[in-house]
């Protein structure tokens, strides 16, 4: 379904075609509800997978999301490692049903401090996805 005919339609003229979020704030939105920094992220992860579904629906063809930055390897290490097993999870799950749903993926940034598992499954993941082009989704 095209924006101009979706029922949103009224709500995406003149909507912006590429959006970018910064995922900050998640460690602390849990926090502050007294649950573990992680369940913080996973809520995120899940937020992310909900705008990237919605995205056709206000006509926004490209979406930046800046998920993890030099300052975060700063982090502790138990985060850190609970940070990229969340990566590894969901694209090992959202592969299949990204493909599916037209969402091209591309990660962007240095990976030399990845581990290699997560460095396979990042490149799968874009190659599975490099000819769809409903949603352009790239990673930082």
């Amino acid at each position: 379904m095209s924006a101009a005919s979706s029922p949103t339609s009224e709500l995406v003229s003149g909507a912006p075609r590429h959006v970018a979020i910064i995922m900050d704030g998640n460690g602390r939105w849990a926090t502050q509800r007294g649950r573990p920094r992680l369940f913080g992220h996973h809520a995120g992860a899940k937020r992310v997978r909900e705008i990237v579904e919605a995205c056709p629906d206000f006509g926004v063809e490209y979406l930046t999301i800046f998920a993890f930055s030099t300052e975060n390897w700063k982090r502790t290490q138990v985060e850190v490692a609970g940070l990229m097993s969340l990566f590894r999870r969901y694209i090992a799950k959202e592969t299949r049903a990204l493909k599916a749903e037209g969402v091209r993926v591309r990660f962007i940034g240095d990976r030399v401090r990845l581990d290699a598992k997560l460095i396979r499954l990042m490149t799968e993941l874009e190659q599975e996805t490099e000819t769809n082009s409903r949603v352009n989704l790239t990673i930082a």
